[in-house]
């Protein structure tokens, strides 16, 4: 017998959430355990022991209301770090393919897949490979080609820097971990500013998403 397959969807549309829904049930090894329409709601989920069902894998729009997709996904990497993500969305365009993979999908298709191209997807991503829509690929190979070496390999980040980017990687208000670490709201502020800089990035999920991207969070 097949290890079932958990699967997660954050998805806002009911009628494509209903269809994904309907479609997985048809599939005896793929469990749907979570059903979201946003992805603050699915983060949520995760920090409640009571709530919390942990997925295999994640089937994730890009265009939610609130925060979207691809601000979603380093948060989510950081709430389940061995959970894969395939981006399942409408949009093929050039800025949200690359910040999708950058920020750590292992997949990209599109809702014109159909569900047959989708179970293939997560079977393939769930073996350890990656899966993109078809009509993408020869656009990734393209970009992979020109791409130039990170400069960014060499950045190191303290143990304290590093305490606090997990602690706003879990969502947590600058003064929410000021009280956990216990130390000043503006101690904790300039150890935020430090990481930004460090990482040239300007905000919290751009920094996770960043972080992640060059293994700081595995070293």
């Amino acid at each position: 017998m097949k290890k079932q397959i958990s699967i997660m969807v954050v998805e806002d549309h009911p009628e494509y959430r209903e269809a994904i829904q309907l479609s997985l049930q048809e599939e005896p090894e793929l469990q749907l355990v979570g059903l979201f329409g946003a992805a603050e709601v699915a983060l949520r989920s995760l920090q409640s022991m009571e709530t919390r069902k942990e997925a295999d894998l994640i089937l994730l729009d890009l265009h939610l209301p609130g925060m979207s997709g691809l601000e979603a996904i380093p948060f989510f990497k950081n709430a389940l770090p061995d959970t894969r993500i395939i981006i399942l969305t409408q949009s093929d365009t050039e800025a949200d393919i690359l910040k999708a993979i950058q920020s750590g999908a292992e997949g990209y298709l599109l809702k014109s897949s159909s569900f047959e191209e989708i179970t293939q997807g997560i079977r393939t991503v769930i073996d350890g490979g990656a899966t993109l829509d078809p009509s993408l690929a020869r656009f990734i190979i393209e970009i992979l080609k020109t791409r130039s070496p990170d400069e960014d390999s060499n950045i190191q980040l303290t143990p304290r820097e590093m305490e606090i980017l997990n602690l706003l990687g879990e969502g947590l208000l600058k003064k929410e971990i000021a009280e956990k670490l216990g130390i000043r709201v503006s101690t904790v502020a300039e150890f935020v500013k430090r990481i930004y800089v460090k990482l040239n990035v300007q905000n919290a999920p751009s920094a996770i998403h960043k972080a992640h991207r060059l293994g700081l969070f595995s070293r």
